[in-house]
């Protein structure tokens, strides 16, 4: 019995692993058992023991677990199992013969139940190692992988890294520079300073030696001081101080090294004393230092705006004695140019202004921007606003109003908080007014009568309260006591030079007072491309604005550009000649070198797609290029907003960039598509660009030259493949030459399209009106919805569709219509059209009668010559009923 116990002990370990990993085969094994019992019970006897049952059942497991020990070994089992069987059954049944066969059979079928389980086993093992070898497979993958991102993570914080490293250098370094330059000008400013400091640090010393060593003292000092003094010469520019202080520091400190030597104690009392005089001599180069600021200041830039013909290009030809306004066409300033005002001619304008002789001038001149009126070029106001540290601000005395583009300019001026003055200009309009050339404002009115005064002041009143009505005091310059908060007003005369005196003085007076440290010359380059032109004899050309630095001859430039940003160096510096405009065709002085602030013009190749209002960036030999690519093309997208193009449209042609974006504006506004842009003359390839419409759009084959020169030969070639050409000088003359033509255009395809566009009507037929029959059908209808016009096709949709003709004839109270409105009641005649001979004519009473209701003839191409052509005359009714007669005639 211990021998049962213990191998159905193990069988029934086995049992456990067969039943978690093969449930079929368990449950083939327990269907077998099943009939092997039924048979073995039909053999015993009829009454056996309630407890032989009992162990009869109990047998019957040792049989189960051996079948399922077969699962783990082959042989071995089965004739361990089947020796087993045989001891624990003949307990069971007592002197039973028969159920040894049996027991056999059933011993045999669980051996091969246990090769088909080991036999699934090993399939499943094979499986399970697959499935581990792939899975460590994909987790070898996963761990390469995550090693791979690891060290691209680990790269890219490098690289990080060794940028941030380098940003902060150049930043450091780039301070560094700063920091020289500017104690390089306090150097510069403070040399007198120094030398005084120098005087004083001298007369304590000869009370720290007694009389036998008076000159032997002398002679050491004497050698000490021009050593320090050859010293300090030698390092000037390559000297890093802290500030202008701590270089008197150690200038006191040098002076104080050769006492150190032969110092007394008696000296060191006396030592004491030192820092009062040089406590005094700091104020006092403190003093010197705001003195002498002055001396370092750059030319003040000033620009004029306004509305148009308020007289600012006319204000600067008086100053200049030029004819400006009369060369350009009709008047009108359409380019922005600078002049500069050198001082010598300043203070010959100004001399006669009341204390001006007094006034010291110390700005080396005034750098003027004279800016377009016009209401399309308001780039190049807000363009000369951005540039000026001062602004004047052009106001007809006559107005009585703020117009537009006055409003538009002192809204820029308020939003970047620009100083300005206003200009009260035309003065000499004033009934009865006494002109007094060239003279200062205070001085012309003490000439003028007392009705001239009264309407002078009730003038300056409206002025002063259309601008307070903008939240602005403004008063009269020589009456204003604040002239920080009050805005100046300076009565001028651009015919007569009344008050321009005035003006000049007030815009020195003002910069070189509350503009001192905005003004202060520094070595760093500031320079703006104010416009892009194509120059006789340089070819593309730009003109910039140098508010700070220094341009050289041969300089490599980065400019931003259309295609990216422009790497070129600089060919010539020109400048024009003093009192000169430069916008102006006139003799241009070549520089070497050009010091801010100036107006220049710069030639240097690849210019051609250089963008108006970006910086100008010059690359030193210790600067990155890379970094000031980046630098130059921050802003383009702010810049060339007004320079996108489209694939359908006109091809427009100005002769500079600020023109061609004004132009673009305008083409914008009117709804006007450009498909292509260019600066300089026209050329036949530029026509044959053009010429890409005539295919699909011919309507767009037109250029539109603004400003620009046109050759005979040009002109020839455009007529020649069917490209028209609008030149003109002025921007709105232009766009009415356009508008023209797009009006003739568009009426000859609406004229070509007339018998295909079908407008949609619906009309009632009146019985009591029927006058004709027969072709031709004269009837009295209504029209109920959509528009009757001449020419409209007619059918019968209820009468299949019965074509009648076209209406030929409308009338209306004996008067010709050629159209009748919804709700009208009109005599209609309808014919067949000549183009349609072999069509039979409908018979009213036949094909149709007064029941019918008759409605416009459509279809797919009716309804599209609608939409190209007819565009603007089609109606909100019109397309629903459009809509309708689709799902009548089945219209997709």
């Amino acid at each position: 019995m211990g021998r049962k116990k213990k191998g159905g002990d193990d069988y029934w370990d086995g049992a456990e692993e067969l039943t978690e990993e093969s449930l079929e085969a368990q449950a083939e094994l327990a269907d077998a058992k099943r009939k092997e019992k039924k048979e073995v019970t039909k053999k015993e006897e009829p009454t056996p023991a309630p407890v032989e049952t009992k162990k009869e059942t109990t047998t019957t497991a040792p049989s189960k677990n051996s079948s399922a020990g077969g699962k783990k070994n082959a042989a071995k089992k089965e004739e361990s199992a089947s020796g087993e069987k045989e001891s624990t059954t003949t307990p069971a049944v007592k002197g039973s013969k028969k159920e040894e066969p049996k027991k056999k059979k059933a011993g045999g079928i669980s051996g091969a139940l246990a090769a088909a389980i080991r036999a699934k086993q090993e399939e499943e093992e094979k499986k399970r190692q697959i499935e581990e070898e792939r899975r460590k497979k994909e987790e070898e993958e996963e761990e390469l992988r995550r090693i791979e991102e690891e060290k691209e993570e680990e790269l890219l914080r490098q690289k990080k890294e060794i940028k941030k490293q380098k940003d902060k250098e150049k930043k450091l370094a780039k301070e560094a520079r700063e920091q020289e330059e500017k104690l390089a000008l306090a150097r510069a400013r403070l040399g007198v300073a120094n030398l005084n400091v120098g005087e004083e640090t001298e007369k304590p010393k000869k009370m720290l030696y007694g009389v036998k060593k008076k000159n032997k003292d002398k002679k050491e000092k004497e050698a000490a001081a021009a050593k320090a003094k050859e010293e300090e010469e030698k390092n000037k520019e390559d000297e890093v101080l802290d500030d202008w202080e701590n270089a008197l520091d150690s200038d006191e400190e040098k002076a104080e090294e050769p006492k150190k030597e032969v110092v007394a104690p008696v000296s060191q009392n006396k030592e004491e004393k030192k820092p009062e005089p040089v406590k005094q001599s700091k104020k006092e180069e403190k003093q010197e230092e705001e003195e002498d600021d002055d001396e370092g200041l750059r030319s003040p830039i000033c620009c004029v705006l306004g509305h148009v013909d308020t007289g600012k290009t006319k204000l600067l030809d008086k100053i200049r004695r030029t004819n400006v306004q009369l060369g350009e066409a009709g008047g009108i300033t359409q380019q922005i140019g600078a002049t500069f005002f050198p001082m010598d001619k300043l203070r010959d304008l100004t001399n006669r202004v009341k204390n001006a002789e007094k006034m010291e001038v110390k700005v080396p001149g005034l750098l003027i921007i004279d800016t377009p009126g016009h209401e399309s070029f308001s780039n190049l106001r807000s363009r000369g606003n951005a540039l000026c540290d001062i602004a004047v601000l052009v106001q007809d005395i006559t107005a009585g109003k703020i117009e537009k583009q006055t409003l538009e300019s002192l809204n820029m001026l308020k939003k970047r908080k620009t100083p300005f003055i206003i200009a009260l200009n035309k003065v000499d309009r004033i009934f009865q007014w006494v002109n007094s050339p060239n003279a200062p404002i205070q001085d012309a009115l003490k000439k003028q009568e007392q009705s001239a005064l009264i309407e002078f002041e009730d003038k300056v009143k409206i002025v002063k309260t259309i601008f307070a009505e903008q939240g602005l005091n403004a008063e009269l310059y020589y009456r204003n006591k604040d002239h920080k908060k009050v805005i100046n007003i300076v009565p001028t005369s651009a015919i007569t030079g009344e008050g321009i005196p005035d003006m000049l003085m007030l815009l020195v007076a003002l910069t070189q007072k509350l503009l001192t440290k905005k003004l202060l010359s520094i070595s760093k380059l500031q320079c703006t491309v104010l416009e892009v032109k194509m120059t006789e004899g340089l070819g593309c050309s730009i003109d910039v604005i140098l508010v700070n630095g220094t341009l050289r001859e041969g300089d490599k430039i980065v400019v931003c550009g259309l295609n990216g940003p422009i790497v070129t160096n600089i060919r010539a510096l020109l400048t024009p000649e003093s009192m000169k405009e430069m916008r102006v065709k006139s003799q241009f002085v070549h520089h070497k070198v050009i010091h801010a602030s100036q107006g220049v013009k710069i030639s240097a190749p690849d210019l051609e797609h250089a963008i108006a209002g970006s910086p100008l960036l010059v690359c030193g030999p210790d600067d990155d290029l890379e970094e000031l690519k980046e630098e130059v093309m921050k802003d383009l997208e702010a810049l060339t907003s007004k320079i996108r193009v489209q694939k359908v449209g006109v091809f427009v042609q100005a002769s500079t960039l600020g023109s061609l974006e004004a132009l673009l504006e305008f083409l914008h506004t009117s709804k006007i598509p450009v498909a292509g842009i260019n600066v300089g003359p026209i050329s036949k390839k530029h026509v044959t660009a053009a010429s890409v419409m005539l295919d699909k759009h011919k309507e767009y084959a037109v250029m539109l030259a603004f400003n620009v020169k046109l050759d005979k030969e040009v002109a020839e070639y455009a007529e020649k493949i069917g490209v028209r050409i609008f030149s003109a000088e002025i921007i709105y003359h232009l766009f009415d030459q356009f508008t023209a033509y797009m009006e003739q255009f568009n009426a000859a395809q609406q004229e070509a399209a007339a018998p295909v566009a079908v407008f949609p009507c619906r009309l009632k037929l009146f019985p009591e009106y029927i006058f004709n029959k027969a072709n031709p059908i004269v009837i009295g209808v209504e029209v109920t919805d959509g528009t009757l016009r001449l020419g409209t096709p007619l059918c019968v949709p209820g009468k299949d569709f019965c074509f009648l003709g076209r209406a030929t004839g409308i009338e209306k109270d004996k008067k010709a219509l050629t159209e009748a409105k919804q709700s009208s009641m009109v005599a209609l005649k309808i014919e067949i059209p000549e183009n349609m001979p072999n069509t039979p004519s409908k018979i009213y009473g036949r094909h149709f009668d007064h029941n019918d209701e008759i409605v416009s003839q459509i279809s797919r191409e009716s309804i599209d010559a609608l939409k190209v052509h007819f565009k603007d005359q089609v109606t909100t009714e019109d397309v629903r009923l459009l809509a309708k007669l689709k799902g009548v005639f089945n219209i997709k």
